[in-house]
């Protein structure tokens, strides 16, 4: 990274004793190399907090010239909201459960961070999806995801209907328990265990999943990255839905409202180890070539 790295904010949720121990570390380290650690004056102490800089959650992206995920996936995904449209690089270090996105393990934490000081990263620059909702009572919403976009039935045990277009052109109507929007990143995510495909992240497409479809022959599908996508209830007795981008509320959905989904013209910057391999992370977290002739590492 050309600019030179002076501030550094620091996510995640410190009342977890793994993320405070990694914090803990990583404080004086970065600090030793004369980077100054920005925390959210929100956020829970751990100990060498009191060498940070608290500030209000809001400005950490626009202060910082480098992001910190200390956690897992959804703790660097709550990151990229904050620092999405700042441009700011983001650093996942794992200390949750699966990790796709945060992929820097304890061990070679302060190595990775240190490469990431020093420009050494490998860099991966990812899309995000847009979402916005327009009531027909007269007030919209809008958020971006990098993982998903997703309508959910309000009820448990209801099923809703829903129409589906993209790119103006009319494509279903589906009876389910929702529907997943997720980016080629986000196909590893909820859109997995819906029955969705594994995508290679380079690929600029989105994959649209029903969630527990009604219908048998209602399957996922696979379209340009640069399509819009527009979801329409179809009217019936208390139907009520919520839409969630990367599990944060976006709003109540109702006979009547819009949802469209497009391109952000926003982007995030994931920072990986030098010798970051998509597949080999795949066959780690999904346990692929595990007895084959010794050729899986």
């Amino acid at each position: 990274m050309a600019t030179p790295i002076r501030r550094c904010a620091l996510f995640g949720n410190f009342k977890d004793e793994r993320v405070a121990e990694s914090a803990t570390l990583l404080v004086p380290h970065l600090r030793a190399r004369g980077v100054e650690c920005l925390l959210a004056a929100e956020a829970p102490g751990f100990p060498g907090c009191e060498s940070t800089s608290r500030i209000p959650e809001v400005e950490l992206g626009a202060r910082a010239d480098l992001g910190l995920a200390i956690g897992g996936d959804g703790t660097l995904l709550y990151a990229a909201r904050l620092v999405a449209q700042h441009g700011v690089p983001l650093l996942g270090i794992n200390r949750g459960r699966l990790g796709f996105l945060t992929d820097v393990t304890p061990p070679e934490m302060l190595n990775c961070v240190d490469a990431a000081l020093e420009g050494r990263c490998s860099v991966d620059r990812r899309p995000l999806l847009g979402a916005h909702l327009d009531s027909a009572r007269g007030h919209s919403n809008a958020l971006h995801a990098l993982n998903d976009i997703v309508l959910n039935k309000w009820e448990t045990g209801r099923m809703i209907d829903f129409e589906t277009w993209i790119d103006g052109r009319y494509v279903n109507t589906h009876g389910a328990d929702g529907l997943v929007v997720a980016s080629a990143t986000g196909s590893t995510a909820y859109a997995l265990s819906c029955g969705g495909p594994i995508i290679d992240p380079k690929l600029d497409v989105l994959v649209v999943v029903p969630i527990c479809p009604h219908t048998l022959s209602d399957r996922p599908i696979v379209v340009s990255g640069r399509s819009n996508i527009e979801l329409r209830l179809v009217e019936r007795p208390d139907t009520r839905a919520q839409v969630t981008c990367d599990g944060a509320m976006l709003g109540e959905f109702l006979p009547g409202d819009r949802l469209e989904i497009r391109p952000s013209e926003h982007g995030i910057t994931l920072l990986h180890p030098e010798d970051y391999d998509y597949f080999r992370l795949l066959r780690s977290k999904l346990h692929w070539g595990r007895g084959s002739s010794g050729t899986a590492r």
